[in-house]
């Protein structure tokens, strides 16, 4: 196929989308959410009435803190449909806000319970809420607002950056305990579900819904894919003196669906513990016969894979996250890459079949470009560009501002804009991409992180 075929070829296949993967994951996910709210709020306008007002204002409080709590279930369960348009990162932010939104509504639900009996008991709150605590169905709740509480206020920023990964993993775990006390607290408490057989069946429906999904993409499918294929380290190469590439074979993978750009959650138990887990870019686009990731030694685990025996099992998780090609919708494409975040814009250009593509490469110096000379011979090969950026931050004319990467790229605003690299970097080019009006729906980043 010649290159003006290729592009061709490209160019057609991105016509034929018309509505945005990332659109449809949206619109699917949030119309879900809002039908079975607008089913929440038909029950409590029918069935919703408490003691005394409070306590109607109070359940109402509650029913909503249900449907939080399984809409989290459905943010954190690792979807592949949704995982793959929207990406965990996105996901992930999402999660974060709407668990602090759970945190208050939580708080309010409660504190109007406590007035609502003081009220109809004509009692302090005091003495109300140590009553309260000698119901069983009432401490349940209690127990699980605590928990929330305790799990809120380590994900506070400032904490949360003082915290290893594995120690706030580790409480953030607690939530499955609150949310099967929260579950049981709602059957011995709601009675908006328990007023008729479909009310009843649809509360239930929902909650294994959610349920259904967490354990199937954390737990369920996880395990039936490492065992199905069986990951193996079969090599470790230094790329650098803290750079090191890890390949990894295993049966059958090329019915593993991984792209280009995703990445992976990496253990290797026989050579590290089993807690400590990182997420790795595929460095290499996928072929059927093994997986490659790249990592920078910045932490222990990522220093430890240098030392990883071959032969050691691998436990992998994924592969997660929307950094494909799935989302084109431009014959062209932008590559914006910074230090170790080259790895995955590597894949894509091995997945590349046009010759359409501009690469901006940022790092201090040349020395620390990473499969740098792989990345010369993929852009070679599709007849692209590459530019090289080097020097430290502060140093010369900022590569990222609008004005110079228009001048890098003066048709940036019709191709799709990859972004991967540090966060400051990553922010910065997001912010002169804003400033240059590219299109939202053209540019997509990726940001790491588990928590």
């Amino acid at each position: 196929m010649s290159k003006g075929e290729a592009v061709e070829t490209t160019s057609a296949r991105v016509r034929q989308r018309t509505i945005p993967p990332v659109v449809a994951a949206r619109w699917a996910l949030w119309t879900f959410v809002i039908v079975n709210l607008v089913i929440v709020e038909a029950l409590f306008l029918t069935e919703g009435t408490g003691k005394n007002g409070v306590l109607t204002v109070a359940k109402f409080f509650g029913l909503h803190a249900a449907v939080l709590m399984l809409f989290q279930l459905l943010l954190v369960a690792r979807l592949p449909w949704l995982d793959r348009r929207i990406g965990m990162d996105r996901l992930t932010v999402w999660h974060r806000w709407v668990g602090f939104t759970l945190l208050w509504t939580l708080l309010t639900h409660a504190v109007l319970v406590v007035l609502g009996y003081a009220r109809l008991d004509d009692a302090a709150m005091t003495k109300t809420f140590m009553a309260l605590a000698g119901v069983p169905a009432s401490l349940l709740g209690m127990l699980a607002a605590a928990i929330v509480v305790v799990v809120a206020a380590v994900s506070a920023r400032q904490v949360r950056r003082r915290l290893r990964y594995e120690t706030w993993h580790g409480v953030h775990l607690l939530l499955y305990v609150a949310l099967g006390l929260a579950f049981v607290h709602q059957l011995r408490e709601t009675t908006t579900f328990s007023s008729s057989a479909p009310a009843m069946t649809y509360w239930w429906a929902l909650w294994l819904f959610a349920f259904g999904a967490l354990v199937t993409g954390r737990i369920v499918m996880p395990l039936w894919r490492n065992a199905y294929h069986r990951f193996e380290v079969v090599a470790v190469v230094p790329e650098a003196d803290d750079v090191v590439s890890v390949h990894v074979t295993g049966r059958h993978l090329d019915r593993l669906p991984a792209r280009a750009g995703q990445f992976c959650i990496w253990r290797f138990p026989g050579h590290n513990h089993w807690w400590p887990a990182n997420p790795f870019s595929l460095s290499a686009a996928p072929d059927g016969r093994t997986l490659r990731l790249t990592a920078k030694a910045v932490g222990s685990a990522s220093t430890g894979l240098r030392h990883v025996p071959v032969g050691t099992r691998a436990f992998v998780e994924g592969p997660y996250g929307a950094f494909t090609s799935l989302h084109r919708t431009r014959p062209g494409a932008l590559l914006i890459a910074g230090g170790v975040g080259i790895t995955p814009v590597r894949a894509l250009l091995e997945e590349e079949s046009a010759g359409d593509i501009v690469v901006l490469y940022r790092v201090r110096s040349e020395d620390e470009a990473v499969l740098i000379d792989e990345v010369r011979t993929l852009v070679a090969g599709l007849g692209g560009r590459l530019h090289l950026l080097t020097g430290r931050s502060g140093e010369g004319s900022p590569p990222f501002e609008p004005q110079s990467l228009r001048a890098l790229v003066p048709d940036i605003t019709e191709r799709d804009v990859y972004v991967c690299g540090p966060p400051a970097m990553t922010s910065a080019v997001l912010g002169a991409l804003r400033g240059l009006k590219v299109p939202r729906i053209q540019v997509h980043a990726e940001r790491f992180g588990l928590a």
